[in-house]
């Protein structure tokens, strides 16, 4: 077995501004986040956000390194949450509304497969019984649904 590599630490922080308002990150990079959803996005939205950029990154660089740049890309995270406390996400659908010439579907579908099987932190890191399953709509076309493996559920100890 090879040589593990160490653990990456990574932190953030929340400041308190009053209500259910916060001020999340590290540094000079923060965003608002509000428990009313009001004024900012709420946690599981920004829960959400943190999903489709993470596998949204993965898929434009993935694409790239196979020479095939996106002209735009769109990432929508639909979670259905249980309806008694803790509200956790149950269930997953991402849409991945892809534009670019030189793309194609089964390499648009790997990229996405790829970020959910191998690469996103934040799919990795939520609970493995989540159901996953994402659309793609490539150049105006839009895919089936595809069931997409979590890493918790294909990573072995």
């Amino acid at each position: 077995m090879a040589d593990a590599k160490p653990p990456v630490v990574t932190s953030s922080r929340a400041v308190w501004r009053g209500g259910l308002r916060f001020d999340a990150g590290k540094d000079a990079r923060v965003h608002a986040i509000d428990g009313n959803s009001k004024e900012a996005p709420s946690p599981v939205e920004t829960l959400l956000n943190a999903l489709g950029a993470c596998a949204g990154s993965d898929v434009v660089d993935i694409l790239e390194k196979r020479r095939t740049p996106l002209t735009a890309m769109q990432v929508d995270v639909v979670a259905t949450r249980r309806g008694d406390y803790p509200r956790r996400v149950m269930r997953l659908d991402v849409t991945f509304t892809i534009d670019g010439k030189a793309v194609e579907t089964d390499q648009a579908e790997r990229a996405i497969r790829l970020s959910f099987e191998r690469y996103c932190t934040v799919a990795a890191s939520l609970a493995g019984d989540i159901e996953l399953t994402s659309v793609l709509v490539l150049n105006g076309t839009r895919g089936e649904p595809v069931g997409q493996p979590m890493f918790s559920e294909t990573f072995k100890r």
